[in-house]
């Protein structure tokens, strides 16, 4: 490869450039589990500053990686053997593609003779990481290392972030090099537009003076910028009501009078209502997916639509798009926070929004009844925490729920798997944000079926002394299936109950895991405040309501509009 340097008098191994190229990055820990392909990796590890963090399992590493990565907006590292340790990294890969999650892997691989030849753990992950990655090498030459760690991590981290996989022959690791790869790294195939088109955001801004219905639509891409601040100062200066995707809540406070909620398929009814009226939609960051505009052809059908983001293929991808604009959301929030608002003509739009929010609001049956409703059980955590702690979620009802009627406050907040849907992420997710903020409180909530698929990551919450609640909420079921089943398939419960559950606090407390068990309405709110009170891990389970459906919900192919359950 070229521009590298060379220093004759300082020989290295493979395995000594990695570690000294993540340190040389400022990694702070490293996901992963060993293997033979990686021991010479690992024996350079035990002498160095960077702690390895030993999951119980490969898919436990990656999506600790994520939680870690999400929560800091740092790259996170993971490093895994050659064969099933690569193959069991590949969900966590695919998900952090589709959330657009920073992370560099490092795949041992059989030594560069025995490639293509079935040699023992073989995997082509090149192949098989080729469309659900940035970018990914395979490193047949050691003098090529330095280089390729610098650029994975440059692409992995600019741009659209994402994945970016390295794939290192075990005799790579044990060959010597005296090369070096000088920062910072240039790419010429890879230059991301960072710096909008003004003649776009003139257009745009011109556009805004002359709309009576606009509305801010705002993704994980504004987080991902680090422009929350320059999205509340624009939508104060110019009095835009503002809806979220589901990765973009703690953009803004939920009581942020021009925050309408979450909008698509469990969102606010003045939310979608909002999307379905407005004359101007102005997304930033968000790429439009279908659990979003669910029902892409007839999304927006009254309005202009303006799309800022970093990912030029995003742009009129889903929805047309009548002014497309490339590049970095903080670049782009900064150009347009320079125009003078026009005089508020849209006053009666804003107060017609806000009188949905009000009038509109999420419910649930509140009544006097002897089961515990999810949502209730969510509320209560809210208020435990007062809105302050880094919430990780499963994938299913409770984390809608959870989208619906946690009190998020910052960017960040919210720790879940948007694109994928993975279940099984939430207990390492929430390991890794712990151990991103080791001072902050964590609370996980999961499923019973999620809490099935990863629960071993218990087996370390107390070897790193790692404070995180865990909310399961069990209703027996998986939840989100069952419900489609009772909806739309005539209540045929095909493979959606549980007949049998292992007791889940037994299997935390053989983990050293402190367990409460909530089963009585009356008393919730002290038994949940009581658990949260304890020191280090808890799991905290509440057997919810067996029947309650996530409302309100747009069924499928119908628009924004056509809620059900509002």
């Amino acid at each position: 490869m070229e521009n590298i340097e060379y220093q004759p008098n300082h020989l290295r191994t493979g395995a000594k450039v990695l570690v000294d190229s993540l340190q040389d990055q400022g990694v702070e820990m490293i996901f992963g589990y060993p293997g033979g392909a990686v021991l010479p990796l690992y024996d350079q590890l035990y002498d160095a500053a960077i702690p390895n963090i030993l999951t119980r399992h490969e898919q436990g590493a990656i999506h600790a990686a994520e939680g870690y990565a999400k929560a800091t907006g740092k790259v996170g590292v993971v490093l895994v053997t050659s064969g099933p340790g690569a193959t069991n990294v590949v969900t966590g890969i695919a998900d952090a593609m589709s959330d657009s999650v920073p992370l560099v892997v490092i795949t041992g691989q059989v030594a560069t003779a025995g490639i293509g030849k079935d040699a023992f753990q073989e995997a082509d992950i090149l192949g098989i990481t080729l469309p659900i990655t940035k970018h990914n090498y395979q490193v047949r030459c050691v003098d090529d290392l330095p280089k390729v760690i610098a650029e994975a991590f440059h692409i992995a981290d600019t741009g659209r972030k994402g994945p970016v996989v390295i794939d290192l022959p075990k005799d790579i690791t044990l060959q010597e090099t005296a090369a070096r790869y000088p920062l910072p790294v240039q790419r010429k195939s890879y230059q991301p537009t960072i710096d909008p088109s003004m003649l776009q955001i003139e257009k745009l801004m011109q556009v805004l003076g002359k709309a009576k219905r606009p509305v801010v639509l705002a993704g994980a891409g504004v987080i991902a910028a680090e422009a929350a601040a320059e999205l509340q100062s624009f939508i104060g200066k110019y009095q835009i009501p503002t809806v979220t995707t589901l990765l973009g809540l703690g953009l803004l406070s939920v009581a942020h009078p021009l925050f309408l909620g979450m909008g698509g398929m469990h969102g606010t009814y003045a939310a979608n209502m909002a999307l379905s009226e407005a004359d101007l939609i102005i997304n930033i960051g968000s790429r439009f997916d279908d659990r979003l505009a669910t029902a892409g052809s007839q999304f927006g059908k009254q309005a202009i639509v303006a799309h800022i983001d970093i990912d030029p293929v995003e742009i009129g991808k889903i929805v047309e798009t009548k002014i497309p604009i490339v590049g970095d959301a903080k670049a782009a929030l900064l150009q347009m926070l320079r125009y003078k608002p026009h005089a508020n003509q849209w006053a009666e739009w804003v107060a017609t929004c806000q009188s949905r929010k009000a009038d509109k609001p999420y419910r649930y049956d509140r009544g006097q009844t002897e089961e515990i409703k999810p949502q209730r059980v969510i509320e209560e955590v809210g208020r435990i925490t007062k809105g302050e702690a880094y919430v990780v979620t499963d994938v299913g009802q409770h984390q809608m729920w959870v989208a619906q009627y946690y009190p998020f406050q910052f960017p960040k907040q919210l720790i879940t798997s948007g694109g994928l849907g993975t279940m099984g992420y939430g207990i390492p997710a929430g390991i890794g944000a712990q151990f991103a903020h080791p001072d902050k409180m964590i609370v996980v909530f999961v499923g019973d079926g999620g809490f099935q698929m990863t629960n071993q990551e218990f087996a370390i919450l107390n070897e790193y002394g790692l404070n995180v609640k865990f909310v399961l909420l069990n209703n027996q079921s998986l939840g989100m299936v069952r419900q489609w089943q009772e909806t739309f398939h005539g209540e045929r419960r095909s493979a959606s109950v549980f007949s049998q559950q292992p007791d889940f606090i037994k299997l935390a407390e053989a983990y050293g895991i402190s367990g409460t068990r909530i089963t009585t309405n009356d008393t919730l709110s002290a038994d949940l405040a009581a658990a949260f009170a304890q020191t280090g891990p808890q799991l905290i389970e509440v057997m919810v309501s067996t029947s309650e459906h996530v409302l309100p919900m747009i069924p499928p192919g119908k628009a924004n509009h056509e809620m059900m359950g509002v």
